[in-house]
């Protein structure tokens, strides 16, 4: 038997593609509006929250944080006027 791989009996990790890390200032944004989602409405709803697509901000949350500034601010907008429904009970 031959102790010879292929490309097809590689380990896994081998056969994986490079990926190209996210860009320092996406990363970032991400980090803050992951840390205000989770601050303002907790683990589970942030979570939920970014990942599902928004009607009234036009897609997902988390990625239009990390597409632009702009988007961010819409999603911080859209976090303030969710923590001001929460203070006033509705």
């Amino acid at each position: 038997m031959s102790d010879a791989r292929t490309s097809a009996q590689a380990p896994y990790w081998r056969r994986r593609r490079p990926r190209v890390p996210m860009p320092h200032d996406q990363a970032v944004r991400q980090g803050d509006i992951t840390r205000i989602a989770f601050q303002i409405l907790g683990r589970d709803e942030a979570i939920a929250f970014l990942n599902t697509d928004n009607v009234l901000l036009g897609g997902r949350p988390i990625a239009l944080a990390i597409e632009s500034k702009a988007g961010q601010r819409h999603v911080e907008a859209e976090l303030g006027r969710m923590q001001e429904r929460q203070a006033n009970g509705r």
